[in-house]
């Protein structure tokens, strides 16, 4: 039997017996309603650390806390994956400075890597608590390089979409989605649980992000953070030397798993993403932000065009040149 790696604990003092613990977890099995009215532990060990229980606890008498060496790394003794070459890790060091400087961009592209089943991981550290894959790729855009099995993830939601563990039943129906409100009914939530991709369960073995110029393996997408009139620009510098329009798949689920991700990394094209429910809940990000995931390949004409742009067509629109003045 698998042991715990999570403890969940309930004051009963505070519980309210609503109930909402049991309904929304997504892992089938790991509680249920006890003979007392209070949430009952029945499968610890198939925890996740999600914590979508306890927050969805209106009166927080609910605890789900890590148990353990939270630092313990079972991969300490694998052969890690040899880093990429110094010249190569300059020069995306290089397009990372020229565009975020043309751009005026903020925070740093984040390399997104989805290391294969069969492949080594990098070297890079492992977080000392479970983190959504949302809030991994908000700390890499400030600085951090993240490396994350499917242990050190605690959004079953991501996993499963990145293919590195199974569908929870309350993911795979959609039930999750309508106990949420994000969604009329299990119908709607059926038809937006099919229409997104997923890679093969158990078909990778970890996440790897980190900020473009400090990444150790080969980006499968770089994914850029902005204001709408910023991700304009980015879309411009990739048309500015053919003048392609782009169709961007969006809809407010999933944004950085599959919008950011999985579909510029399958379809080989850029894809914009507006954040979702737990992107937005679950970090920093403000209101006034949105994000674009590119496949690498693109970086090169993003920097050309960007640098061009930014020469006139940037600073006129910025300094309002229609505006009639006020007099």
């Amino acid at each position: 039997m698998a042991e715990s790696q999570y403890t969940i604990a309930n004051d009963a003092k505070r519980c309210v017996k609503c109930g909402l613990c049991v309904a929304f977890c997504p892992i089938p099995g790991v509680l249920e309603v006890g003979p007392d009215g209070h949430p009952a532990v029945v499968d610890e060990a198939a925890c996740v650390g999600c914590q979508t229980c306890s927050g969805n606890c209106p009166k927080r008498a609910l605890t789900v806390e890590a148990i353990g060496d939270a630092t313990f790394d079972p991969y300490a003794d694998e052969e890690r994956a040899r880093p990429l070459a110094k010249e190569r890790q300059e020069h995306l060091g290089k397009l990372q400075r020229s565009i975020m400087e043309s751009l005026g961009l903020r925070w740093q592209p984040v390399a997104v890597s989805l290391i294969k089943a069969d492949e080594l991981l990098p070297e890079a550290p492992m977080p000392t608590e479970n983190l959504r894959f949302c809030q991994a790729m908000m700390a890499a855009r400030r600085g951090a390089s993240i490396l994350m099995p499917p242990f050190r993830h605690s959004c079953p939601d991501g996993t499963s979409i990145f293919g590195m563990t199974g569908v929870p039943e309350k993911l795979a129906t959609g039930e999750i989605y309508v106990l949420f409100h994000k969604v009329v009914d299990a119908e709607a939530a059926a038809r937006m649980v099919a229409e997104r991709p997923t890679l093969a369960p158990k078909s990778r073995r970890a996440t790897y992000v980190a900020p473009l110029a400090k990444t150790v393996r080969e980006p499968d997408v770089v994914v850029f953070t902005g204001t709408p009139e910023q991700m304009m620009w980015l879309c411009m510098s990739m048309s500015y030397y053919d003048g392609h329009r782009f169709d961007f798949a969006a809809s407010g689920f999933n944004s950085m798993c599959v919008e950011a991700v999985l579909l510029p990394m399958e379809r080989n094209e850029p894809n914009i993403t507006f954040g979702c429910y737990g992107c937005r809940a679950a970090t920093d990000i403000g209101e006034d932000m949105m994000f674009m995931g590119v496949p690498t390949d693109r970086l090169e004409t993003i920097a050309q065009g960007a640098a061009e742009l930014a020469k006139k067509a940037i600073p006129d629109s910025r300094n309002k040149i229609y505006v009639e003045p006020i007099m």
